[in-house]
This record gives structure tokens, sequence and C-alpha cells, in this order.
């Protein structure tokens, strides 16, 4: 018999915040609270400065809390973890964002199924798939290598859209600007990343993030054919 049930409605995209490279927690946690008071932010990317692993432990310790707080799940970056997963739990984090199938294959005994586990770094539809199949939590399309660069716009936009329409697990935009998450989101992501555009914006982060929220939620109403008043 043909299963004619509905598709089910697209969610809503929701934001996801990186913090500047974290030196001193206690003077970025007051612009983090009020930042998180300002919109609907899934999750918090921790970008902590490598130091000895104590000092990232307390650190971490002293920002997880403050995100979840917020309603925000806080994930630690690969960068910062540099093969070290077991700060993940000892910080009291909820996840970690690692770049590359190598990465993330070594971190999942440690990290699932309590934990969540992200990846970027996905050069090829092949690793994509990869990364979901191997029990990715998201995948990360848009940030820059090693060396600098990026795909351009369009081809991010692309490989969301073709990520949206195959697979289950969510997909993410690394957004450089507003402008570019509204594309995302057009695009079809689930989720859009943002960070030092935000950090840099001189209204203060609060407003910056306020103001992509509402690009996101903009661009998701007019994508899912509901139309402003006085647009045709």
């Amino acid at each position: 018999m043909a299963n004619n049930k509905p598709v089910p409605p697209r969610p809503a995209p929701r934001l996801y915040l990186a913090t500047p490279v974290v030196d001193d927690p206690a003077e970025l946690a007051a612009s983090l609270a009020s930042a998180l008071a300002a919109a609907d932010v899934a999750a918090v990317l921790l970008r902590l400065r490598p130091v000895d692993q104590r000092t990232m432990i307390t650190r971490a310790k002293a920002l997880a809390p403050v995100i979840q707080a917020g309603g925000a799940a806080a994930l630690l970056d690969g960068q910062t973890l540099d093969g070290h997963v077991e700060l993940v739990a000892r910080s009291g984090a909820d996840g970690a964002h690692l770049t590359g199938i190598a990465a993330m294959e070594d971190a999942l005994p440690s990290l699932k199924p309590e934990r969540i586990i992200g990846v970027g770094g996905l050069a090829t539809r092949h690793d994509s798939m990869a990364a979901g199949e191997s029990g990715a939590d998201y995948v990360l399309f848009g940030e820059r290598d090693a060396k600098g660069q990026r795909p351009s716009i369009e081809a991010i936009a692309e490989r969301l859209q073709w990520w949206a329409e195959l697979f289950e697990p969510p997909c993410i935009g690394f957004a450089e600007s507003r402008e570019e998450a509204g594309e995302f989101v057009a695009a079809g992501a689930d989720f859009v990343l943002v960070g030092d555009f935000i950090w840099a914006d001189p209204r203060g982060p609060a407003a910056a993030l306020s103001e992509v929220e509402q690009t996101m939620q903009q661009t998701f109403a007019q994508s899912c054919g509901k139309v402003t008043a006085g647009q045709e």
C-alpha cells in the first residue's frame, strides 16, 4: 500500500554562534549572556586559545554554564581540543565540532551517544556522506580552510541545497555576513553558524545577532511561500 503521509513542514532554521578566541572568559561571559538573550541560539561553539589542558578546562567551565543557562548547547572547537576529546566531558560541554572525517572517527567512541559531534572541513560530497553515515549530528559547509580559503557563496549554497534535499542529519552554513545567512537559509540550511562579524559589530553582539535572526526568519517565511504583506 502506498504511503501518502504528507511530508512534515521544514522547521525554522536556527542560529549557531561561534565565540571569539577566548583568553579571558570573564570578559566574554556578560556579552555572551546578553547575545543569547537577544536571539534564539541553538548552540555556541567555544573557541579557546590553546594553552595547557587545565587552563582550557577552567575557561570552558566558566562559559559552558552561561551558554546552557541561555538555552543553548556548548560545543568545543576541534582546534581547541587538538585531539584531546576527553576535555569535552571534563569541562561540562555538550559536544565537539571537529574538522575532517579522521578527527571525527577518532572522537566518536569518546563522545557518542552522550554528546553532540559535528563535523566540518568536508571538501567533497563523498566526505559529507561519509560523515553522515558515520554518525555526525550535523555537517558544516562554508568555513575557511587552514589557508584561509573558502568556496564561493554559490558553491556553499549548492552544497547546502543538495544535502537538505537528500539527507536526514542537519546541515549548517557558515555565514560571514547577514546577507550570507539569508542566502544559506534560502538554500535549505537547518542552522547558520555566525562568528567574527557578530562580535565586531559596533552596536554589540546582541544587536547584530538579533538582526541576523530577523533576516533568517524573513527569508525562511518567503522560501516557504509565506509572502509578507506588500510584497509580490
